[in-house]
Order: C-alpha cells, then sequence, then structure tokens
C-alpha cells in the first residue's frame, strides 16, 4: 500500500432535497433550510406517512441526452447529473474522455426501484407484453456507474457498492483507496438514491422507521438526538465527488476543495436492522479510519453525524463516540445535515462528504435543526439549531447501514 500518495477532492456535485447545486446545498445547510415536505411524486392518500424531502424542479434533459433520460430510471439520471456537475468543476469536461487510469465508484442502495415499482404494476394490469423491454438495464443498480462510464468514456474500474445506508461513503472510501494505492489517478465516486415511490414507502413505514412531527410543521419530522424523535424522512438525491492524486490536480490547475485522509469500514454482524446497542462495532470503524489517517481521536475537530433520528441510531451513535473519545467527545461538535435533508439512504454518505468539503471550505458547522428537547442519553453538543463559525481541520465523517455495515471517512482542510 502506497501511502505517500496524497488525495484530493478536485470535484464536487450535488442534488440534494434543499439545493441541486452545491452552492444551493450548502446555503441551505448552513440557513437551516429545510428539504422536507409534502409528498409529490405520487399520490399518498394510502398512506399514513404522507411526507418526504423530494428533489424539487430536477430536469434530466438539462445534464444528459433526452434518449438517455428514456432509458434510465431516476437514480441513474440523479447520478448521471451530479457527475456531469463535479466533472465540470474539476475542470475535467475534456480532458476526462477515454481515460483508462479514472475509476467510477457508487454506492446505492436500491437501484432503480421506481421503474422497477412501475414495471410490476404494468405486469399485473397487461401481463407479460405489457412490460418494457427496457427494464433490466433500466433497474440494474450498475445502470448509474455504467451510463456515467458510457457519458465520459471513462475506460477504467467500474463498479457500485451496495451496503444500504452506508452505500455511498464506502464507494468514497473504496475509490480513495484505488487513488492512494496507485491503481488510478483519478475517480467519479459518490452516492446516489431515488427511493420515494409509494410501494417503497409503504415498506419503511411497515418497518415503523419512518418520523412524522409532533408539533405539526412538516420540517421538524426530522429531528436528531431530540427525546422526540421518533423515525427518519425518507429522501432522495445524488452527490458526485473527483478525487485526484495530489500532484496531478496540482500540474492541471485543478480547483481543490478538500483532502481525503482516511477511510474506515467494518460490519458489526449484529443484526439486519438494528444497530449494536453497545456501539462498540461504529467505535472500531472510527479507530480503523482514524488508523488509516495515521491520527489520534484528539485530532477531531468535528463529527459529521449519521444522525437518522431514530429512536436507537441516535443513542447508539452517542455511545460510539464517547467510546471511542472518552470525555473528549464532549468538546467535539457533532451533528447531523439528516434534520434537513431527511435518510437518502445509499445517497446519504456522499451528500455529508460534500457537507463535509465545504464545512472546511467556510470554516463553520451546519446544525441539527428542530433539536428542542435534548435526549438525556444524547448528551453531546449537536450544534441545534444554528450553524456556527468554527475554523475546522479534520472532520471525521459517519456513515452506518442496514446490515451492520459502517464506513467512516476523514477529511482535512487542504493547506499545499
Amino acid at each position: 500500500m502506497n501511502r505517500n500518495r496524497r488525495v484530493v477532492v478536485t470535484g464536487m456535485g450535488v442534488l440534494a432535497p434543499n439545493g441541486n447545486t452545491v452552492k444551493e446545498f450548502a446555503d441551505a445547510i448552513f440557513s437551516g433550510k429545510s428539504g422536507i415536505g409534502p409528498i409529490t411524486r405520487f399520490d399518498p392518500s394510502k398512506l399514513k406517512i404522507k411526507i418526504a424531502a423530494e428533489v424539487k424542479y430536477f430536469k434530466p434533459d438539462d445534464y444528459m441526452p433526452i434518449a438517455i433520460v428514456r432509458k434510465t430510471d431516476r437514480f441513474a439520471q440523479l447520478g448521471i447529473a451530479a457527475s456531469r456537475m463535479a466533472i465540470a468543476d474539476a475542470q475535467l469536461s475534456q480532458e476526462i474522455n477515454g481515460l483508462s487510469e479514472a475509476a467510477v465508484v457508487i454506492g446505492s442502495g436500491l437501484g432503480g426501484q421506481n421503474f422497477h415499482e412501475e414495471q410490476i404494476h404494468a405486469f399485473i394490469e397487461f401481463g407479460a407484453n405489457g412490460v418494457a423491454t427496457s427494464t433490466i438495464p433500466r433497474i440494474a443498480p450498475n445502470a448509474v456507474s455504467a451510463y456515467i462510464a458510457i457519458q465520459n468514456k471513462i475506460k477504467g474500474p467500474n463498479q457500485v457498492i451496495s451496503t444500504a445506508c452506508s452505500s455511498g461513503a464506502q464507494a468514497i472510501g473504496e475509490a480513495f483507496h484505488k487513488v492512494r494505492n496507485g491503481e488510478v489517478d483519478i475517480a467519479v465516486t459518490g452516492g446516489v438514491e431515488a427511493a420515494i415511490s409509494i410501494v417503497n414507502v409503504a415498506l419503511y413505514q411497515a418497518m415503523l422507521v419512518l418520523g412524522t412531527s409532533v408539533t405539526g410543521n412538516i420540517e421538524d419530522a426530522s429531528r436528531p438526538f431530540d427525546a422526540t424523535r421518533n423515525g427518519f424522512v425518507m429522501g432522495e438525491g445524488a452527490a458526485c465527488l473527483i478525487l485526484e492524486e495530489l500532484n496531478r490536480a496540482i500540474e492541471r490547475h485543478a480547483p481543490i476543495h478538500a483532502e481525503i485522509i482516511g477511510f474506515g469500514s467494518n460490519c458489526g454482524a449484529y443484526h439486519m436492522v438494528a444497530p449494536d446497542p453497545t456501539g462498540e462495532d461504529a467505535k472500531e470503524a472510527m479507530n480503523v479510519a482514524l488508523r488509516d489517517a495515521n491520527l489520534s481521536y484528539k485530532d477531531v475537530d468535528y463529527v459529521s453525524a449519521h444522525g437518522t433520528s431514530t429512536k436507537l441510531n441516535d443513542v447508539v451513535e452517542t455511545r460510539a463516540v464517547k467510546a471511542l473519545m472518552g470525555k473528549h467527545a464532549y468538546n467535539v461538535p457533532i451533528s447531523s445535515i439528516k434534520s434537513m435533508i431527511g435518510h437518502t439512504i445509499g445517497a446519504s454518505g456522499a451528500i455529508q462528504a460534500i457537507a463535509c468539503c465545504v464545512s472546511l471550505e467556510r470554516d463553520g458547522l451546519p446544525p441539527t435543526m428542530h433539536l428542542n428537547n435534548l435526549d438525556p442519553e444524547c448528551d453531546l453538543d449537536y450544534v441545534p439549531n444554528k450553524a456556527r463559525t468554527k475554523k475546522t481541520n479534520i472532520i471525521l465523517s459517519n456513515s452506518f447501514g442496514f446490515g451492520s455495515n459502517n464506513a467512516v471517512l476523514i477529511f482535512k482542510k487542504f493547506n499545499g
């Protein structure tokens, strides 16, 4: 393993429930703007849950030819769009074409859920002759990474990683290691999810994991670490980063947003849905990331929390951070952007990664919104309800997924 190669973020693109560009998204999370609202993608009258965090005003043909739009599910369209933004931001739009030393690594928990659901309805109503011939390539999870490669003629390693809610962070971590280890010089990486469909929301509703408001204000249905929290809000979105070997980035005078210096992942092997209540596996994943970065927990300036707003997750994450840092945990701010964008499943770790990069660039911390009644078991500094100005050098970002999958990324301010 060649740990001497430094890896920097030279491009970013995001489509989130509260912003369709990096600037819109960054302005929103620092001002506490929520993307949660009534479901408009379908008629939710048959459901108890009628709210979600939708990506709004998205026009896929602004980012890709209409022929590609007609062949792809919404999840792939979001991912392709985010990748186009990131490639443009990195000033690679011409240079990346045909590169064999570039990789595409994308995370997605559910793949082409929307079109798959539509085709099941079509089969029930019209029989086998009623389904689309393009269904299989359209719903395949690797449709997003394949089309990113096809659109940009990227001929290096190409893969989709699916580890539920940690998929986006896992993909970025794997891409980071590919660049650091010298397998490739550039990676297009991130996460994507478009899971707001009537059946999918019904399925999550049946698991009793979706939250509701206690005040009548829809936006506060997602309130991580609050004593009244009762579940997460289903979200959708996509985020892509361009990771690049530092010397290559410097040679072409690329913009550099941040540096990635560590990644850790593991499986707690505890339960398919519930986290290990001790938080030992999450603690160890953070430890692995810190060792990978040659850091101590005392070097961490801020923790970007997984913070889903479920009863179990928020307590377990708090326990894990305290188990890692001891009393020092009370000196380290921690907050969850899911309070504003809901839970975007496989995209969540990648959208968090964008938030980490802009936090380093802006010397600020996004708040945990709607945190008005702190859970006694969640007793850390969660940056409640208002962004904070703070110079940060090291950010640790947590992503935990179904199946006891944990992925932790460490970002560093780029100082040359």
